[in-house]
């Protein structure tokens, strides 16, 4: 089995490890990801309409995204405690559903000058932020669908940029 073959984070015999990053460059890091949640549209008409009756959906999802990214290294146990200089995390509703449906779509960026990457922190940004979102809103649509949850871009460091193919 080759390196690129290999999991990073398993050693020689297979055992969990945090990979070693001593070597490497510290250089400019950029990681995007993307999330969606699947919902009724009267759940949309709510959140847009500020009629959550527990506040600020979306205002809310944004911090606890930015949040969560910032604790990451805490939340996967191999992940590197990184420290995060932007997190961004936007929100937009997805055209193609059918009418009594929506999609909410978190977009997350996370930016750092490291020698690893700042991927991880992007998906926990936006995996908490739609967390967030169902938990504001379980109360009017239970059914509710987290899906699609995913890295869309990164940069920096020795592999360079890499971009998600359309979806």
């Amino acid at each position: 089995m080759t390196d690129a073959e290999r999991l990073s984070h398993l050693d020689e015999k297979g055992d969990a490890r945090m990979v070693d990053v001593s070597a490497k460059e510290v250089t400019l890091r950029r990681a995007r990801a993307q999330a969606r949640v699947r919902m009724k549209a009267s759940t949309e008409r709510q959140i847009v309409g500020g009629k959550s009756a527990k506040g600020d959906v979306l205002t809310v999802a944004r911090v606890a995204g930015i949040q969560a990214a910032k604790r990451t290294g805490e939340l996967i146990p191999l992940c590197h405690p990184l420290p995060v200089e932007q997190i961004r995390v936007d929100f937009s509703w997805a055209n193609e559903p059918p009418a009594d449906e929506a999609v909410l779509i978190i977009d997350s960026e996370a930016v750092v000058t490291a020698k690893t990457g700042v991927e991880m922190e992007a998906l926990t940004a936006a995996s908490v932020a739609s967390l967030t979102v169902y938990d504001m809103c379980k109360a009017v649509d239970r059914a509710m669908v987290i899906e699609s949850v995913r890295l869309t871009e990164k940069s920096g460091g020795r592999s360079g940029t890499w971009r998600a193919a359309e979806s």
